[in-house]
């Protein structure tokens, strides 16, 4: 019986690693397909693994964004997948133009366009300041 089910781990480790592997998107535009997480360094990423920021001029909680247009190029926003809903500190905000991004403690998530790959924090205290790590 034991190899029978070795057997039936195999085929389903590898559809796991197939599935976990579809989720990885260098398109910023792209929606994010779950909830942002914990990094091993104390910062939130995206599901791509790129660290998230938190923009001073937003309003913690207002349900509302701030940075548009040139803004929103340069700090593209974490979308949210269709369907996916608000868990524990990660909220839901409705941009004008009708997308939705997430948000965490009520503060928006932001990408920065310059942060290439996991790992890149180059946007820290961009802005004057303005623009910060986004930490649990």
């Amino acid at each position: 019986m034991f190899s029978k089910l070795a057997v039936l781990a195999i085929p389903l480790s590898a559809v796991l690693l197939t599935a976990c592997g579809s989720m990885h998107h260098k398109d910023h535009k792209e929606a994010a397909t779950s909830t942002p997480v914990r990094s091993a360094d104390g910062v939130l990423v995206g599901p791509d693994g790129r660290t998230l920021y938190t923009f001073t001029k937003d309003t913690a909680g207002s349900g509302a964004s701030t940075c548009y247009q040139q803004c929103a190029t340069n700090w593209p926003p974490l979308g949210v997948a269709p369907g996916a809903k608000p868990i524990g500190d990660f909220s839901i905000i409705t941009r004008t133009d009708n997308t939705q991004q997430w948000a965490y403690k009520g503060w928006p998530l932001y990408y920065f366009a310059k942060d290439s790959q996991a790992g890149d924090k180059r946007g820290d205290g961009m802005g004057g300041g303005v623009w910060k790590l986004a930490t649990p």
